[in-house]
């Protein structure tokens, strides 16, 4: 193999790691080379990885449409609403979600046009600390390319487990979970982590009986525990999902066109028979076959590309960023931002990443989401400090909605009233957090927050009567 062309910087990976890398090092002027090797349902080119394709923009896409056939089937009467002969149909809500992630893919494709970034529909493979090889997917010979610099960002894949083989067909993996087009009667997700609640909301809203089967004894063990116990609440009591927790499951066969399976928790042994699994346990980097073993590429046990703070690889001008090294949480806007701070590293740019304060999202309904410390964290550490909680059902906004589930809470620190944590489940809580992230940037105070003026009535007061409620100052906390 011969190389046939140089650049400033080769990306392997167009997820949000990948492509805000590539794009970013464009505008700064640097020739971009982007390889990519994901094949969409139509077996096309389809930028945007594992999270516009299959993860959570999928989820988010097709979670829509089952919160519209829920809301027809359970509440329209209390709008108003009637109909006859609702009827459903799986298939075209997957279609609409397909439309939906081709869209964005595309827009990804238009503005690496505009930038000028070649685009390469290949298996990229680190062959040297300045090559890497194209292997086209068609079978065409391979190819070599130069960078100065080259950044892998090759995503994640979901976590096989050896107690329930994947058969493709009735036990699944997430990815496959999104393209179902039949209603499943009784559903088994093995894991209760934020993956497996999000599709486990998809199915139980169009009336899939749920089992979730959580090893942990612990639910939403990364999430405060007030916010997490109220979640708990509200998935299982309210909308009628089937959580075990400490429930290890041992063993898995289908029979008869079913899956038998059988789990252990602190009663004993239990089995189920299933119409579908969906292994949500988990992801895994995906760091397989990335460098060629003479790279000498340094990944720790689990396949996890070493880095150091500034995300450099043992190997000089390689980076490594996303989903494939330990470095912060495996978010997508974790991604987005080391794709841009190592694009501008190599532009000669100062830049810098406050892993403290990434906030974190389960796109439920309702979401849920967190950014800063915990309060059991913060007990641990022997914190001194304050929190303030205000609930949904409290805003005039939420109720109008017909959204009164869930709650807003502040942690500060006691003595400087600096925020230390914000914790929210309700509607909108992914945009809700966003505040909350811009306060804490600038160290801001609950003061400051209960001091700005919030458009009345609408969701976001909901954080700042929190904040006012850390000086038992809310305006619209209801006594009961």
């Amino acid at each position: 193999m011969s190389s046939i062309a140089s650049y400033d910087v080769i990306v392997i990976g167009a997820g949000p790691a990948g492509y805000a890398a590539a794009i970013r090092c464009a505008q700064l002027g640097l020739k971009t080379a982007c390889i990519d090797n994901w094949r969409n349902h139509k077996d096309s080119a389809s930028l945007g990885g594992t999270f516009i394709n299959a993860g959570c923009l999928s989820s988010m896409a097709l979670l829509e449409s089952a919160k519209i056939y829920h809301m027809l089937v359970k509440d329209s009467g209390s709008h108003g609403i009637g109909f006859d002969n609702l009827k459903l149909d799986v298939k075209k809500m997957v279609n609409r979600k397909n439309r939906t992630t081709e869209t964005i893919s595309r827009q990804i494709k238009t503005i690496f046009d505009h930038y000028g970034i070649d685009c390469i529909h290949a298996h990229g493979k680190l062959m040297s600390a300045s090559q890497v090889e194209v292997k086209p997917l068609d079978q065409q010979p391979g190819y070599l390319i130069e960078g100065n610099n080259i950044i892998l960002a090759t995503g994640s894949k979901p976590m096989s487990l050896p107690c329930a083989m994947l058969d493709n067909e009735l036990i699944i993996d997430t990815t496959q979970a999104l393209n179902m087009t039949e209603k499943p009667k009784k559903l088994g997700i093995i894991g209760a982590g934020p993956i497996g609640l999000e599709m486990a909301g998809i199915w139980n809203k169009l009336g899939s009986k749920v089992i979730m089967l959580e090893a942990q004894e612990t639910f939403l063990t990364a999430a405060d525990q007030q916010i997490a116990q109220e979640a708990y609440l509200l998935f299982s009591s309210r909308q009628g999902l089937d959580i075990r927790l400490g429930a290890r499951v041992v063993s898995s066969r289908i029979e008869n066109n079913r899956i038998k399976l059988e789990y252990q928790d602190h009663e004993g042994n239990h089995h189920l028979t299933l119409d579908k699994l969906i292994v949500a346990s988990g992801r895994l980097p995906s760091s397989e076959n990335l460098a060629a073993a003479e790279v000498d590429l340094l990944l720790d046990e689990n396949g996890f590309v070493h880095v150091d703070e500034n995300c450099c690889t043992n190997i000089p001008g390689v980076y490594a960023i996303g989903d494939l090294t330990m470095l912060g949480p495996m978010l997508a806007h974790k991604g987005l931002e080391e794709g841009v701070f190592v694009a501008e590293q190599i532009a000669g740019k100062h830049s810098a990443i406050n892993y403290d304060y990434i906030p974190n999202v389960v796109y439920t309904d309702p979401e849920i989401a967190w950014v800063g410390q915990t309060e059991q964290t913060l007990k641990a550490m022997g914190e001194n400090y304050r929190v303030g909680c205000f609930p949904f059902r409290a805003s005039a906004r939420a109720q109008s909605l017909g959204r009164p589930e869930g709650m807003v809470k502040i942690i500060t620190q006691a003595d400087t009233d600096i925020i230390l944590g914000v914790h929210i489940i309700g509607v909108r809580a992914s945009d809700l957090i966003a505040e909350a992230v811009l306060a804490m940037e600038f160290s801001a105070s609950a003061e400051d927050l209960a001091r700005t003026i919030h458009a009345h009535p609408t969701i976001s007061e909901t954080l700042h009567e929190a904040a006012l409620s850390l000086a038992n100052r809310a305006l619209h906390m209801p006594f009961e």
